[in-house]
């Protein structure tokens, strides 16, 4: 699965990635460089990130759904057991 940014998103990502280089690095980083940066992190490493996410959540899930289990459960055939439990007179 190709990861892919909007527009406004990818424009902010180089931003961010000129700034990291001026701050960072001794050379500055242009506008056409940060992008081709992004594109490689992006196809190369985005997907690294991306399947820790989906795992992340997966485990999310399958805890939230073995609670569901015990929250939604109801015991069975349970009319005849409050009757049994009862001493009779």
């Amino acid at each position: 699965m190709t990861i892919e940014l909007t527009k406004e998103v990818r424009a902010d990502a180089i931003v961010s990635i000129q700034k990291y280089f001026e701050k960072n690095m001794e050379e500055p980083i242009g506008n056409i460089a940060a992008g081709a940066l992004l594109g490689f992190f992006l196809e190369d490493i985005g997907p690294v990130i991306y399947n820790q996410a989906v795992a992340d959540v997966q485990e999310k899930l399958r805890q939230r759904v073995d609670e569901l289990e015990y929250e939604v459960h109801e015991e069975e055939f349970r009319y005849w057991k409050k009757y049994e439990a009862k001493p009779r007179k």
